[in-house]
């Protein structure tokens, strides 16, 4: 029977599924307190919420928030957290791949994603990870637009120094 706590929870995952732009379902179990504390911290230094909720409620949101039911069912197996990114999408792919190296245990495993709203499999989120961070996008754009114009500029001020080379030694001769 639906209670008040359990309404607003499903309520607050909704929102958390509308406004994600990826969601990484894992699988926790067999984690120590040192090592769950190391993966909070890591997906909070990389804005990314990392929360554990009851699979029905988990359903509940999923499907009030447009999700397809035999979807979510794959994912939604067993003790399941979800890391949830609204900015950076491939930021908790770059968090779970750094933690299963460094503490090469398998007690965490990606089960699934649903990456700009499409489903993938859990290995995806190793492909994900590779991918440059969204600054680093930007920069690299930044950079390139920048560099056509640095080389016009180049070019202009190439041409001005030849200019005023060329009317120098055409006054240094009609003196």
């Amino acid at each position: 029977m639906p209670n008040e706590n359990k309404i607003k929870i499903v309520k607050e995952i909704e929102q958390k599924f509308k406004d994600s732009s990826a969601l990484y379902f894992t699988k926790y179990s067999g984690m120590n307190v040192a090592q769950a504390t190391k993966l909070r911290r890591s997906f909070t230094e990389n804005s990314v919420e990392y929360k554990i909720t009851k699979n029905t409620l988990t359903k509940i949101a999923a499907l009030n928030a447009g999700y397809e039911e035999s979807e979510i069912d794959k994912f939604l197996d067993g003790q399941i957290a979800i890391a949830y990114s609204n900015d950076d999408p491939t930021a908790p792919a770059r968090v779970i791949k750094k933690f299963i190296k460094e503490t090469e245990d398998e007690n965490l495993q990606v089960v699934g994603l649903i990456f700009e709203g499409e489903f993938f499999e859990a290995d995806k989120y190793k492909q994900l990870a590779d991918l440059p961070s969204k600054e680093e996008l930007l920069t690299k754009l930044v950079l390139s637009l920048n560099s056509p114009m640095t080389k016009l500029a180049s070019s202009f001020n190439s041409v001005m120094s030849k200019m005023v080379t060329v009317l120098e030694s055409v006054k240094s001769q009609k003196k």
